[in-house]
């Protein structure tokens, strides 16, 4: 078989065959049209070792000698746990909507089938998956199957995420070392401390600078990625789907499909990692905006603004307050529905509460609608509340580790043993099939009922000792939301969905596949947002980040910022607001109703072009932009997290930009003069008027920066000159 080489994009993916399986030469920068003689290139075989040169494969395989993490792990009742698969096919793509390759290797002696397929996206963006089929008489069961890469001999430092609830994506170092990394999930979602990325690179690698191979697994359950370095020197990076005790267990026949393995290599940096999975997200055809053609809304969520407390009077004069200032979507939260008065009782009722709303949600929604306003409405249909009608009904469909036991003389099956409740709430088992569409029908008829065009999908507990009829279930039930989603999509194709989950615990490809947008944090502090929004947007555009205004005191910090902070900061996502804003003052009302104006001005911008964050040696302040795709505008943030060691920053460039290109950069957000935002004596002299330069000279020596306060920010903008955009007089007429 000839070799398999993918080139997109400055990428390369080199497979060889000549060994009988499909051997992984190369994945990493481009390596051009031309090949070498890949036979000359055999490794050698080292003393006390295999007599013949170990592959690496696309699934690693102790059959072939490999010392490492097995790429497959299974079994036939204990017996067959070692398999030899060697490639009976290399298809190659024959339409533009098909894989690039699939792979296919089999081992007739233990009676399994792996079809691999590969794509390399047209932004360098690689996808693997497996699929394993039982070709045998009896079952197997899948232990693991674990999407497998090589990194480049120039990796010797790890980089991952970790957090907690509210202080979500924040990023860990270490160095690469002989043995494995591994990081765990199996919090039965993506969890807290997910790790959205995993990245091995060169030393020191950067924002801007450096070499990186990274990987994130598309999956919304329980999962492992790793990073391995064996004792041949050679070094991998990979992940794969948790599984559960005999949790994938195959009849004869039947299949097992890993999820995708989103996989990126950069030469520049974590900015290239991000313009791959950028490129990829908005290529795609579902992809908001490109679905729905109109830009991403301002949003007001009013769960801040009056938590349980839902009295209609105070519901209509936030509508009126928000479409005054400037809102396009209006958000009811938690609170709505049968029997909640509180997060203890009602989840699983889901009917209006004709107490609370006697005429229905419909006087609420006619008067969003009316100031020309999208309603949108809180659910989190995955939980249920022990103190609800639903769980009263039917106790056997809540999730856990027994079997439900023989119903009472008043028809009640029991569930069993329950896991330990989490915010009062426990796990509805959507891989019952009643269960399932009894939440399917309830959502499709509030949707069908009511002018809804926004669903704030919630789902606020880990699913801890996760069963469905005694066995394990977060694969089965992570597939069940997924077709929950995939259903209610194809019935009402207007309505967007947003995945929440107390905050950021479910941000992964995999949910994003079938919402438009992820609530990163419930922690709207825009000093905590600056690390989540910045780290999180690695992997996901700023158009699918909610990003909000939080009150001037943070809800879950007690932290003070002024509103040009806040504003700033929600900016470089979807950006709303999530504050009682009928209790804001007249300058205040202003200044808020300036800074959406300004966000709808530059949301265009936001949303299409190139993230790009500079590697700021001082670690008291971060900038970070969008750049067009041709160059012709940005829009960058400075920010002052903390007190500095320096007097003055000094100067602080502007990368991204085209080198030869002249530019106008003026402050937009705040101007200068105003509020609490600067601490000096006198600006730097271009503040006031702006200033004229060329791309280099903003990238190679940069703009002399204002003191800053800690905890405040600074939006310049910055536009080509002589190319027909606003000229300086026009965007002062923008400025904040």
């Amino acid at each position: 078989m000839e070799p398999l080489h993918l080139r997109r994009a400055g990428t390369s993916l080199l497979i060889d065959f000549a060994t009988g399986e499909p051997a992984v030469l190369h994945w990493g920068a481009d390596l051009g049209p031309g090949l070498p003689d890949l036979s000359l290139l055999a490794d050698p075989v080292a003393a006390s070792s295999l007599d013949i040169p170990v592959t690496l494969g696309l699934l690693p395989q102790p059959s072939s000698g490999w010392r490492g993490r097995p790429g497959l792990r299974g079994n036939r009742s204990g017996q067959g746990f070692s398999a030899r698969l060697r490639v009976t096919s290399v298809v190659t793509a024959a339409e533009d909507d098909s894989p690039d390759a699939v792979v296919t290797q089999t081992d007739p002696d233990l009676g399994i089938t792996v079809a691999t397929e590969i794509t390399l996206n047209d932004g360098g963006l690689l996808q693997i998956r497996h699929r394993l089929t039982n070709d045998g008489a009896d079952s197997y069961q899948v232990e693991e199957l674990a999407a497998v890469l090589p990194v480049g001999r120039a990796a010797v430092e790890i980089l991952d995420l970790t957090g907690r609830w509210c202080r979500e994506a924040h990023p860990q170092r270490l160095p690469m070392r002989q043995g494995t990394w591994v990081r765990s999930g199996r919090h039965g979602r993506t969890g807290h401390d997910s790790s959205l990325l995993l990245a091995a690179g060169s030393p020191g690698f950067g924002n801007r600078y450096g070499q990186v191979w990274a990987v994130h697994l598309g999956w919304s359950g329980n999962h492992e990625s790793f990073v391995e370095t064996i004792g041949d020197g050679r070094s991998v990076i990979g992940a794969s789907e948790l599984l559960g005790s005999a949790e994938i267990t195959l009849a004869a026949g039947a299949s097992y499909e890993t999820p995708w393995l989103f996989a990126a290599y950069s030469g520049a940096g974590l900015d290239g990692i991000s313009d791959a999975f950028y490129a990829w997200f908005r290529d795609r055809p579902h992809h908001p905006g490109a679905r729905s053609g109109k830009p991403r809304p301002v949003v007001l969520n009013v769960w801040e603004a009056v938590y349980f407390d839902h009295r209609l009077p105070a519901l209509l004069e936030l509508a009126e307050s928000a479409a005054a200032l400037g809102v396009e979507r209006y958000v009811l939260d938690d609170g709505w529905f049968r029997g909640r008065r509180n997060d203890q009782a009602g989840l699983g009722d889901w009917y209006v509460d004709d107490q609370l709303w006697p005429d229905g949600l419909t006087p609420l929604i006619d008067a969003v609608t009316g100031h020309g306003m999208e309603f949108g409405l809180w659910v989190e249909p995955e939980m249920i509340n022990e103190d609800s009608d639903l769980a009263r009904a039917h106790p056997d469909w809540i999730a856990g580790p027994g079997r439900p036991a023989a119903a009472d003389t008043a028809g009640h099956a029991s569930p069993g043993r329950l896991p330990e409740r989490w915010r009062h709430q426990q796990v509805l088992d959507l891989v019952n099939p009643e269960a399932w569409q009894y939440i399917f029908d309830r959502l499709d008829a509030l949707l069908s009922e009511h002018r809804i065009s926004y669903l704030k999908w919630d789902q606020n507990r880990d699913l801890t000792e996760m069963g469905h009829d005694g066995s394990p279930s977060v694969h089965a039930q992570t597939l069940a939301v997924y077709r929950l989603l995939d259903e209610l999509r194809k019935a009402h194709p207007d309505v967007e969905i947003e995945s929440c989950s107390s905050g950021g615990a479910r941000v992964d490809l995999g949910i994003l596949e079938r919402t438009d947008r992820v609530w990163a944090s419930d922690c709207n502090d825009a000093l905590e947002r600056q690390s989540i929004q910045r780290w999180t947007e690695v992997v996901v555009p700023p158009e699918l980040v909610g990003a909000h205004v939080g009150p001037t005191t943070s809800h879950t910090t007690a932290r003070t910022h002024d509103l040009s902070f806040r504003a700033i900061t929600a900016m470089f996502g979807h950006f709303g607001l999530e504050w009682d804003v009928r209790q804001l003052d007249g300058a205040e009302r202003s200044e808020l109703a300036a800074a959406i104006t300004l966000y709808k001005d530059y949301r265009t911008l936001l949303h299409s072009g190139r993230m790009v964050r500079t590697d700021e040696p001082d670690p008291s302040l971060m900038l970070h932009g969008v750049v067009s795709h041709d160059g012709s505008e940005a829009l960058f943030a400075l920010v002052s997290v903390a007190t500095s060691y320096a007097e003055v920053p000094g100067r602080i460039p502007l990368p991204g930009l085209r080198p030869d290109q002249n530019y106008r950069v003026e402050v937009v957000y705040p101007t200068p003069g105003s509020g609490h935002t600067f601490t000096q004596v006198h600006p730097p002299a271009w503040l006031s008027s702006g200033v004229d330069a060329s791309g280099r000279f903003l990238a190679e020596s940069g703009l002399s920066m204002p003191v800053l306060n800690p905890e405040h920010g600074l939006l310049l903008s910055v536009r080509a000159s002589g190319t027909g955009v606003p000229s300086s007089a026009e965007d002062a007429g923008r400025r904040v």
